[in-house]
């Protein structure tokens, strides 16, 4: 028995879990999902209007279901794949996504869509946050530092790719599907990622589980929605009283939950977001350069679909393929980001909003001189800078953020960088896509575009002179 215990006392320690290529692939194709569908829904709207008799403010729901449900349960994902185990949470939401995938497609009615995308955006929280845990947690060094960067590579470029491929979709009207095809496209892909996912992403998670905190989940629940939902249903509903309320009551909400998280940290038990974790200098600089970035990406995606289809006069196909150049700049730019940031650091970064904003002039120019003939042609030298600069920005950041998150957080720390993504995105939508319609009765279409594309440049300078006060090299 002595014997048994003094071998049991020597036994090395378990391997750590490595993610291979496989499993790598399977993360991101992952990954690719929930970003593709909260684009992917635009084109397809009133298709889906007419075919479901759906009126605007339900369409809206739509798109806000969605994305509600994802950004408040992000954070909830993470930390319970943090507790119970990311690789189990990874296969339940890809199979509830897949689910959910399937009930958007085949919905008889516009409120049964709705339901099915609220289940869609619940399925992508628990999800989404598992990819960046488990990158990292099961790599380190210049294999981690690739794996972020493919990782920014898929999620700009799956952004980009949404509206181009809900496009296409809707115009094949493949086997008699029109709009379903969006939703239906996704079961086929969440099938073979569950058959690869089971055989090759490791599991992985917190070596000493807590449970569940209760008032911290309920405090930042009802803080992200009183901060998301006026901004996603504010505009199509004219802004109405509850909008502004709202709105009010989210920073007296937010300050209530950092109150009972730092309570929490202070008593020893474990909070839904320690506030340690915003003493991290990455983390806390990287969150902040993310929000003016995806504000302006958001609102640029949203109004050049309206700007190109309802002014220019393009087709869904059209308009999407005008952005392709981006994409494809995007995707191969970012694949060089690794060795740039080794050798450049940081400053790889400002470079790359140096070049957005380049970008972002020469589309606004194109939009003065050439309005309404704008397409591939006119704004591919922008398409192509402000492609190329994104690529040095996003994926850099996020390996900036979670740089210093030691691993049995990194469920959450991905949760929370998530979070504040996608409530950017849903600020830039309100915002530069309120600017955009608001100006076009009284200035013209044109003039409104240039005018919203200066806007974003603004977010872009911004950006820019953020990224000046990033750590110069990332861990």
């Amino acid at each position: 028995m002595t014997e048994t215990i003094a071998q049991r006392t020597v036994r090395p320690p378990a391997a750590t879990p490595s993610l291979g290529g496989v499993g790598l692939f399977t993360v991101l194709l992952a990954a690719a999902l929930p970003l593709i569908d909260f684009f992917i829904v635009n084109v397809a709207l009133p298709t889906i209007g007419r075919d479901l008799h759906a009126s605007e403010s339900v369409l809206e729901l739509v798109v806000a279901g969605y994305g509600l449900a994802y950004a408040v349960l992000l954070v909830l994902g993470g930390r319970l794949g943090d507790l119970f185990g990311r690789r189990r949470f990874f296969l339940g939401g890809m199979a509830a996504f897949g689910l959910t995938s399937l009930a958007c497609g085949l919905a008889p009615s516009a409120w049964t869509l709705v339901a099915a995308r609220v289940a869609q955006g619940a399925s992508a929280a628990a999800m989404l946050p598992q990819i960046l845990a488990t990158i990292q947690a099961a790599t380190a060094g210049p294999r981690r530092a690739k794996a972020m960067g493919l990782y920014g590579a898929t999620a700009g470029l799956s952004m980009v790719a949404g509206q181009i491929l809900g496009g296409v979709l809707v115009a094949a009207d493949i086997a008699g599907t029109g709009w379903r095809a969006v939703f239906l496209v996704n079961v086929p892909v969440v099938v073979v990622g569950l058959l690869l996912a089971a055989r090759a992403v490791p599991e992985t998670r917190s070596r000493h589980p807590e449970p569940v905190d209760g008032p911290g989940t309920v405090l930042l629940t009802a803080s992200l929605l009183a901060l998301l939902a006026p901004l996603t249903e504010g505009r199509s509903a004219g802004w109405p009283l509850w909008t502004w309320l709202s709105l009010a009551a989210f920073p007296f909400l937010a300050a209530a939950f950092y109150a009972v998280e730092r309570r929490a940290d202070r008593r020893g038990r474990t909070p839904l977001v320690p506030p340690s974790l915003f003493e991290l200098t990455s983390l806390r600089r990287g969150l902040v350069m993310i929000l003016p970035f995806s504000v302006g990406f958001s609102g640029f995606m949203f109004v050049i679909a309206v700007a190109l289809q309802r002014g220019a006069g393009l087709g869904p196909v059209r308009a999407g393929l005008a952005l392709a150049p981006m994409a494809a700049v995007f995707f191969f730019v970012s694949l060089a980001g690794p060795r740039l940031v080794a050798r450049y650091g940081t400053r790889v970064v400002t470079a790359g909003a140096l070049l957005q904003g380049l970008g972002i002039g020469l589309m606004a120019l194109a939009a003065w001189r050439s309005w309404p003939d704008l397409g591939l042609v006119t704004l591919l030298p922008g398409a192509v800078f402000a492609g190329g600069g994104q690529a040095l920005q996003l994926p850099i950041v996020y390996r900036v953020v979670l740089s210093e998150v030691e691993p049995v957080r990194a469920g959450v720390g991905s949760g929370v960088m998530m979070t504040t993504q996608q409530s950017a995105l849903a600020l830039g939508v309100a915002a530069l896509g309120t600017l955009f319609l608001s100006l076009v009765p009284g200035s013209g279409m044109r003039n409104a575009l240039v005018v919203t594309l200066l806007a974003q440049l603004g977010c872009v300078v911004v950006t820019g002179l953020l990224s000046l006060r990033l750590p110069r090299t990332i861990g």
